[in-house]
């Protein structure tokens, strides 16, 4: 079992680190989309360039690279589900064959969650879309959930899930500190704004 919950985190963080969103924009002939907008190879940064199939494509495989991982080692445990998962999500927003700047980690934090408790991924999915109605930012709409889910985890008894995404939650902070301050300044851009 020890061996495992080595294995887990290492195999999870190899799957989220795979760059989807630079790989499919490179195969389209779009270039590096490092290069435009925000600098970020997640799926909101893929739609600059256009081409929303290919942000789509970038959110499920985004989303799946954390689901997989986090599916398969939850056969050996809580833990190990929470180690490969929360090793996927750190994968995603730190890999190592880009320098360490991944993308934001929202998709990828989602499909862990769809892979080891997906009622609260329907928690989250409904407080990100209360907020997005009601406020229209995107980033608020995502910070909110991630607040909300390691509470749901903690009151539901998912111990070891719960602390894997408290501290993946911190780490969605950490990575949205741009949204936040341009939140709080009020010229973050909202959703279907033009320009």
């Amino acid at each position: 079992m020890s061996f495992i919950l080595v294995l887990a985190p290492i195999v999870g963080y190899v799957c989220g680190s795979i760059p989807f969103g630079l790989l499919l924009t490179r195969a389209a002939g779009l270039g590096d989309v490092r290069k435009i907008g925000s600098g970020n190879i997640g799926a909101t940064n893929v739609l600059r360039t256009g081409n929303k199939g290919l942000a789509a494509a970038t959110l499920v495989l985004d989303a799946l690279k954390g689901t997989v991982p986090a599916l398969i080692f939850a056969r050996y445990g809580a833990e190990a589900g929470a180690l490969a998962g929360a090793g996927a999500f750190i994968g995603h927003i730190f890999p190592a064959w880009l320098g360490f700047k991944g993308g934001k980690g929202v998709a990828t934090y989602l499909g862990v969650l769809i892979g080891l408790a997906w009622q609260v991924a329907l928690i989250f999915a409904a407080v990100w879309l209360a907020m997005a109605v009601l406020f229209r930012y995107s980033s608020l709409a995502a910070l909110t959930a991630c607040v909300v889910v390691p509470v749901a985890l903690f009151a539901l008894g998912h111990l070891e899930y719960g602390l894997a995404f408290a501290l993946m939650s911190v780490l969605v902070f950490y990575k949205h500190r741009a949204n936040i301050e341009r939140l709080r300044a009020g010229t973050e851009g909202r959703i279907g704004a033009k320009g």
